[in-house]
């Protein structure tokens, strides 16, 4: 159960960091947006200005992606064991070892890797509802499970 407690909680994290990032981008847009209102004139002040409401949408779509996986992380309970791949499953194969969680990409513990992917993702897709001993076929490469916690 450690080993799943401690990708949760990598997973977490990493999800932490991203948002403190996307909130401090939004602030510093919202700041200039200010110091823009309060300087120039003109057309040069109204392209400035829309760009920057472009960036403020793109960094608030930014931030709602990341609330959505942060929900979706907090519906896993990591002391659950799975008998088939479901949320919150790891999933050792013949080939790597997948955690179904949140895409964060590559978690290291104890020497071991892992990768923490989505369900969405398209190995995710493959490997929802598969048990221990089932075959996998992904970008002509074939794989087995060995082991689901």
């Amino acid at each position: 159960m450690k080993l799943k407690q401690n990708l949760y909680n990598q997973c977490q994290a990493q999800l932490g960091s991203r948002l403190e990032v996307i909130k401090n981008k939004i602030a510093d847009i919202q700041n200039s947006l200010q110091s823009e209102t309060k300087s120039t004139a003109g057309d040069k002040h109204e392209t400035g200005r829309a760009m920057l409401q472009l960036e403020r949408e793109k960094a608030g779509q930014q931030l709602a992606e990341l609330q959505k996986q942060q929900e979706l992380l907090h519906k896993i309970n990591p002391k659950q064991i799975h008998t088939k791949v479901a949320l919150g499953s790891i999933v050792k194969t013949s080939s790597a070892n997948y955690f179904i969680a949140v895409s964060v990409g590559e978690i290291k513990f104890n020497n071991e890797l892992f990768f923490a992917i989505s369900a969405a993702t398209p190995i995710g897709q493959l490997l929802l509802s598969k048990q221990v001993g089932d075959s996998i076929q992904f970008r002509a490469q074939q794989f087995t499970i060995t082991e689901i916690i």
